[in-house]
């Protein structure tokens, strides 16, 4: 889209010939993931269109003829970078999860961050969230009640008030595949058991804690890549999608399909699944205190 319709209508807009403005492929990118991060293509046209301007002057006052950017050439035109891509954090913490996203400008990770505090058991949403988000976090909340105990979660914690934040709140966030990433980061909260920093998740999650398909998998994968994630968990039903992705990503990744929560709890929680229930370190198969299978 940058390059075949916003760039060219740019250098017309600016009087500008093709032979004018070179525009590197790099320099498209870092555009995209330095100075954009929205579900459309305006803020993109903005910023070509400031690149545009400020070539255009520089050739009006005899500076230069023509320019060719590439991606080092970026920064000194356009200014210091709106946009830094996320990082993996440095440890396991309670109450954190990392998701995945995607826009039509490439995907990344995102934090899902959940905390327990004095209240009446209600649930808080920040991070400009929309309704199908915010339905996946009452959904989670919902699973979390129904399995409490054997989820290891005192009762006593749902008697609080459940914060759940998705940072970079300037930007308004939806769709159904952080279900996954939601439940493990309140299901980590109540447990006070630390989520795994290296494991990325993606998958839209029902009330018994089926696992759905989601899109964007291609995106969202190779972003969480440059991220640092090195596990990724995701709908079963989304294992061909994995076709898209070029051998050295997937022959670089540990790929957990799963179809229930608890298998995805299994590892972004550090358990396992043991003749269909869920259990941690502290539990043994013969106490009873595993969670069921959850279809």
């Amino acid at each position: 889209i940058a390059r075949n319709y916003l760039l060219p209508r740019q250098l017309s807009e600016n009087g500008l010939g093709t032979d004018q403005l070179e525009v590197t492929d790099a320099a498209l990118a870092e555009i995209i993931s330095s100075y954009t991060r929205e579900a459309g293509v305006r803020q993109l046209e903005r910023e070509l269109g400031k690149l545009g301007r400020k070539v255009a002057r520089r050739i009006a006052a005899g500076e230069i003829e023509k320019a060719a950017v590439d991606a080092a050439d970026v920064a000194p035109i356009l200014g210091r970078k709106k946009i830094q891509p996320e990082k993996i954090v440095h440890e396991d913490q309670v109450g954190v999860a990392t998701g995945m996203y995607y826009t039509p400008a490439g995907g990344d990770i995102m934090f899902i961050e959940a905390a327990l505090m004095r209240g009446k058991g209600e649930v808080l949403l920040t991070g400009q969230l929309g309704d199908v988000m915010k339905e996946s976090a009452r959904a989670a909340w919902t699973f979390a009640r129904s399995h409490a105990a054997l989820l290891g979660i005192d009762d006593t914690s749902f008697e609080r008030d459940l914060h759940i934040h998705v940072p970079a709140g300037a930007i308004p966030k939806d769709g159904p595949s952080a279900g996954v990433a939601m439940a493990s980061a309140l299901v980590s909260a109540l447990s006070k058991r630390p989520c795994r920093r290296d494991v990325a998740m993606t998958g839209e999650v029902t009330l018994s804690g089926r696992v759905l398909p989601i899109g964007g998998v291609k995106e969202k994968i190779l972003g969480a890549v440059r991220a640092g994630i090195r596990t990724v968990v995701l709908p079963k039903e989304n294992v061909p999608d994995l076709e898209d992705l070029p051998q050295d990503v997937r022959d670089g990744l540990e790929i957990v399909p799963v179809q229930d929560l608890s298998e995805a709890l299994a590892v972004s929680l550090r358990g396992r699944v043991s003749g269909g229930q869920l259990m941690f370190a502290e539990e043994t198969a013969g106490t009873g205190t595993g969670a069921p299978p959850m279809h």
